[in-house]
């Protein structure tokens, strides 16, 4: 079975600090990784294409991360980094465009997860950023928590035209075993027609070599909420180092989709991915094989 990694990350540190990066904890981490490092560990799971996701909020790294994309087969598309409250959203969406790479810009993030405001997903300068997205045929990444959820739906519904994507399943509290409140608020998000999920970033949302079923209550509630073919597999590679190593996050992953049929498999682990980043027309019926 072919695979696109829908989200991972890179980043050089003699270039740009990850400021987020501190602490005992994540010294695994703090050094630089590149395609190179990916492509090796990649290919040995069967994963052909991938999406680079933005670690910052810089504007400087979504046009490196163009570029890179420009000269890289690997790397499909690009979800960067725009500031939404910016007097001139399109404008800039639009420059990005003409750089070199351009055409691999597939959508945009910004780290909510750490805006103090629980509610900024609702604030109106953001909710007309978020319709520039919507215009230039973007999708919206959502790097949420639990508390924020409401407010993702909110934006869901105030911009109907724009594909919203929930990075890591609004990062669950698996360490804590319980479902709820969780997996109401992740419901009523993917109640709206305009929002898909990732199989993301559960690894290091749960307790030290938690085994496989203690991440099944929620990945089926992620499952029920959005169905296969409004869900994507993505490794969150190399934050997933500080939990797992790459074939391990794979590995989850199809344990945690092993009822499914082959189509919906298909779609987890591929078809969702091209459609909602719209790189079907990059892949020329690769993914198929």
């Amino acid at each position: 079975m072919t695979v696109i990694d829908a989200h991972h990350h890179v980043w050089n540190l003699e270039v740009r600090d990850q400021p987020w990066i501190v602490g005992k904890d994540m010294a695994s981490i703090r050094r630089s990784f590149s395609v190179e490092d990916l492509r090796p560990i990649a290919a040995a799971s069967g994963v052909t294409a991938t999406i680079v996701v933005q670690t910052v909020t810089a504007a400087e790294e979504t046009p490196e991360m163009l570029a890179m994309a420009a000269a890289d087969p690997l790397v499909r598309g690009v979800v960067g980094w725009v500031d939404l409250t910016g007097e001139n959203v399109a404008g800039e969406l639009a420059r990005l465009s003409e750089l070199p790479g351009g055409d691999s810009l597939v959508g945009l993030r910004h780290q909510v997860q750490d805006e103090p405001d629980p509610d900024w997903l609702r604030r109106p300068d953001v909710i007309v950023g978020l319709r520039d997205v919507a215009r230039a045929g973007l999708a919206y990444d959502l790097v949420v928590r639990p508390h924020q959820l409401a407010a993702a739906a909110y934006a869901a519904e105030a911009v109907p035209d724009l594909q919203f994507v929930l990075d890591h399943a609004g990062k669950p509290p698996i360490a804590a075993g319980g479902v709820e409140p969780w997996a109401t608020a992740l419901r009523t998000l993917a109640a709206c027609p305009n929002t898909v999920g990732k199989l993301s970033g559960l690894v290091t949302e749960a307790a030290p070599d938690a085994p496989p079923p203690a991440f099944q209550p929620f990945a089926d509630v992620l499952l029920a909420a959005f169905g296969a073919d409004r869900l994507m597999f993505g490794s969150d590679w190399p934050v997933c180092l500080l939990a797992s190593d790459y074939p391990g996050v794979v590995g989850l992953a199809e344990t945690l989709t092993t009822g499914l049929s082959k189509p919906e498999r298909t779609a987890v682990f591929a078809g969702t991915a091209a459609r909602v980043y719209r790189i079907d027309d990059r892949l020329e019926g690769e993914l198929w094989h």
